[in-house]
């Protein structure tokens, strides 16, 4: 009798043990959705503020059409990308895109007074620093999550539970270049 109490007693350890370990990953899962979730927030805010400042800087910039139309076509390419690769590289092109706007921004005197203009390149410059946050931050989150994944002795049981390793936030190669601007005329 006292045999089985003991045998029980094990079994009972090992079950508490696997449920913490699965509600350990389960949090730590929620953690990377909740902080996408607020990537997307900061992203869907950058959507909304890039067509009413193509608006405001097109009556001015005649010339640069070409580069507003390329703004437009890579936020539009960032909201439809279905995964988190494929945001990460739509999102690089755009961050291009809109440095490259803000740049020809600089040689528009008229432009650079208009305070629309001035105020849209504040918002979206805030979002941007508000975006590289909430990115690293979810990395951070994704690094825990994996790591708890491949750590002894969860990693025995996380694949059979049905977890899988959730992608980081990678800055697209053609971010990691700095890029050169000529504004000679």
């Amino acid at each position: 009798m006292l045999g089985f109490l003991v045998f029980l007693g094990i079994v009972a350890a090992i079950i508490f043990w696997v449920i913490g370990l699965y509600n350990n990953l389960i949090a730590l899962k929620n953690g990377v959705a909740n902080s996408w979730a607020q990537i997307d927030v900061q992203l869907k805010r950058r959507y909304d503020l890039i067509p009413n400042l193509v608006e405001t800087v097109k009556g001015y910039m005649k010339f640069e059409q070409e580069t507003l139309t390329k703004v437009i076509e890579a936020r539009n390419k960032a909201v439809a990308a279905p995964t988190v690769e494929a945001k990460a590289q739509a999102e690089g092109e755009l961050t291009g895109v809109l440095n490259r706007l803000f740049a020809l921004t600089e040689n528009y005197p008229e432009l650079k007074s208009n305070q629309n203009a001035l105020q849209l390149q504040e918002e979206l410059t805030t979002t941007e620093n508000k975006i590289s946050f909430a990115r690293q931050f979810y990395n951070d989150i994704v690094m825990k999550f994996n790591t708890a994944q491949q750590v002894f002795p969860t990693n025995m049981i996380a694949g059979q539970l049905g977890f899988k390793p959730a992608e980081f936030f990678n800055v697209p190669e053609t971010e990691k270049v700095v890029p050169k601007v000529d504004l000679k005329f």
